[in-house]
């Protein structure tokens, strides 16, 4: 069996700054200061902006609130397929069918509850792209405050097309 030989370094001991981490501690404290004279004296490259007067800009593929699309006599375009439900990955959305009275084919289903849970929801645009009716479309909408929970769970009504979209309002949408 061969010897291994050991070699003892001889560090030299820690100075006060170093066991006390002061020189770390002391630069990011510089970082900070500097940061913060550059806000308070309003330099033009600061990455903060004056929300809610000064508003970025998004990109045109911004998707944003769902919005269930109507026709022209106002009964929703939504067949309740589940496709959307279906091809949901965060299973955000809820859909409970029911026939519909006014049909003129007897199997023709309308939703009666439709949900949306947008705290769930990471605004992909799946139940668009998979809805063949184009009864889901997204608006470019994002600015959206919750006080609870419940609020977040949005339903037909709120969902509900409120007069015609503006081309510039429509968020993503799959052009085929």
């Amino acid at each position: 069996m061969k010897k291994v030989s050991t070699v003892n370094v001889d560090r030299p001991a820690p100075s006060l700054a170093e066991r006390t981490y002061l020189v770390p501690i002391l630069k990011g404290l510089a970082v900070t200061f500097r940061h913060f004279l550059r806000n308070l004296i309003g330099q033009k490259d600061v990455a903060t902006i004056q929300y809610p007067e000064v508003k970025r800009q998004y990109s045109e593929r911004l998707r944003g609130r769902h919005i269930l699309t109507t026709k022209e006599d106002g009964s929703l375009r939504c067949v309740a397929c589940y496709m959307c439900e279906t091809a949901c990955p965060a299973e955000c959305i809820h859909i409970v069918a029911e026939e519909d009275p006014n049909a003129a084919v007897e199997w023709e289903k309308v939703p009666k509850v439709y949900e949306i849970d947008l705290l769930r929801c990471v605004f992909c645009g799946y139940c668009v792209d998979a809805c063949p009716k184009e009864a889901i479309i997204m608006s470019r909408q994002h600015e959206m405050a919750f006080s609870n929970r419940g609020e977040a769970v949005v339903g037909i009504e709120e969902l509900r097309q409120k007069g015609p979209i503006d081309q510039e309002d429509i968020g993503y949408r799959p052009y085929f």
